[in-house]
């Protein structure tokens, strides 16, 4: 395992990390053993850093993680999110009584004292404009509740508001194969400001896995189900913003990427970890083998310059006008 300096702050993390949305819920079934299970995988792989969110499964991915680090609180360092299980564009709940309840709760789940990253959850940029909530970010680090604050965003523009306006220490960001275009603003000016940046939708929902095609059906409780087309949140979350039926046949164009590299998964991860900008990257999981198989990733042959100008290429000729939502 590689681990890679977060931004300016002391925190070197595991390239190849994990999120827990898909243990926590809204992927289908869940299993905590095997939640569980994975989570022990990859902490003995060497992964380091895991995020959360206090809305996943209504806490339950930050209480798996809880169980999961017990003693080990000093070593594996985790990044909760915040105010989703609100309504996310009332200021209201971004005031200092809000996040801080919030913020303890997360704590008092989580099992720890302080939290090493807290992050804002997809806020809207009036919020971010508004500026409060940082005020209180600000408050409760000195406090010491927590370590450092970040913004998982959903635009570009929402991201570089962040870096220009605040002292947040990650961005995290929808970077994968069909969604390329923070590398060109974003990332040059997330280096310059000493800040983090974290991949998360890597595989596009599963998109990038190869494993689906046209008549591939979803739980009921999965989100690929019941925000397919943006019917829950911002349709940018879900197949990163792109129609299902022709993500299946984009990812098919994209099967050559596979060779050498043993899978799509495997290849669509490598893609990302070869960009130096990103910190980790944060796939989710729901089984050990999937967790084994991202971990191949780290194994797997880089790609060429003539291999990513083709990426390149095929995301601006055939891709960008097929994302739906703002980004």
């Amino acid at each position: 395992m590689n681990y890679r300096r977060l931004g300016n702050t002391e925190l070197k993390i595991s390239e190849l990390s994990f999120g827990t949305w898909a243990i926590g819920g809204a992927w289908g079934k869940t299993n905590d053993e095997e939640a569980l299970k994975g989570l022990h995988r990859a902490m003995d792989a060497g992964v380091n850093f895991f995020d959360t969110a206090d809305v996943y499964g209504n806490g339950h991915s930050e209480e798996l993680l809880a169980k999961a680090t017990k003693g080990k609180e000093d070593d594996i360092y985790i990044a909760t999110k915040f105010c989703r299980s609100k309504d996310i564009f009332d200021p209201k709940n971004y005031s200092e009584k809000s996040v801080r309840e919030l913020c303890e709760a997360s704590l008092k789940r989580l099992n720890r004292e302080r939290i090493d990253l807290y992050q804002i959850h997809c806020p809207p940029l009036e919020i971010l404009k508004n500026g409060e909530v940082f005020q209180v970010l600000n408050q409760l680090q000195v406090e010491g509740k927590i370590r450092h604050y970040g913004v998982s965003v959903e635009t570009v523009e929402e991201g570089m508001y962040c870096l220009e306006n605040s002292n947040t220490k990650a961005l995290q960001v929808i970077f994968n194969l069909f969604r390329q275009k923070p590398m060109k603003e974003l990332f040059p000016l997330a280096k310059e400001k000493g800040v983090g940046l974290l991949a998360r939708v890597p595989l596009a929902s599963g998109l990038l896995t190869g494993k689906f095609n046209e008549a591939s059906t979803f739980e009921e409780d999965d989100h690929r189900n019941f925000n397919r087309n943006g019917e829950a949140f911002n349709v940018g979350e879900t197949f990163a913003g792109v129609e299902f039926r022709k993500g299946v046949e984009l990812s098919q164009k994209l099967n050559w990427i596979t060779e050498n590299r043993g899978n799509m998964t495997r290849a669509a991860l490598r893609w990302i970890l070869d960009n130096k900008d990103i910190t980790s990257v944060i796939p989710g999981f729901k089984t050990v083998k999937q967790v084994e198989d991202n971990l191949e990733a780290l194994k797997v042959p880089s790609f060429s310059k003539e291999e990513l100008l083709n990426l390149e290429q095929f995301y601006q000729a055939e891709v960008t006008d097929h994302i739906r939502g703002p980004y």
